[in-house]
């Protein structure tokens, strides 16, 4: 019995090194039909059909009513309200100048990876500027 198990993974092992060499191959010559330029973002079919972002519409329901789907009235950009994270972020700047990221973080109770990603879009719209490690209101 272990002799057939052997011989199978053996046979396991050569069939997975022909379909490597087979994509290889196969990869070079997509490669040189297209110039090596290859598609953007994730290779088709790679994703569920199924998992799709809420509120987003199928190509179908597109066709069928002509529309995308909506944005929101609000962008991204002018939701700096006291109810936001980007609102609460730029008031405590405003309170307290000079604070840093993992400050603000402890004092509105979450991790500060996400604000790493808040305070500089709101230093690129002229809310805040940084100075060294702190954060202060522009002018």
């Amino acid at each position: 019995m272990p002799e057939f198990v052997d011989n199978t993974v053996k046979d396991i092992d050569e069939q997975l090194r022909q379909l490597r060499d087979e994509a290889s191959r196969l990869e070079a010559a997509r490669s040189a039909l297209t110039g090596g330029r290859r598609r953007r973002g994730r290779p088709r079919g790679s994703a569920s059909r199924t998992t799709r972002a809420r509120g987003t519409r199928t190509r179908a329901t597109r066709a069928r009513t002509g529309r995308r789907a909506t944005t929101p009235a609000r962008t991204r950009s002018t939701r700096t309200g006291r109810n936001t994270r980007a609102g609460q972020a730029l008031e405590l700047v405003s309170q307290r100048p000079g604070i840093t990221i993992p400050d603000i973080a402890k004092a509105m109770k979450i991790q500060p990876n996400y604000l790493y990603r808040v305070l500089p879009r709101l230093a690129s719209e002229g809310q805040i500027k940084r100075d060294g490690q702190g954060w202060h209101p522009a002018s």
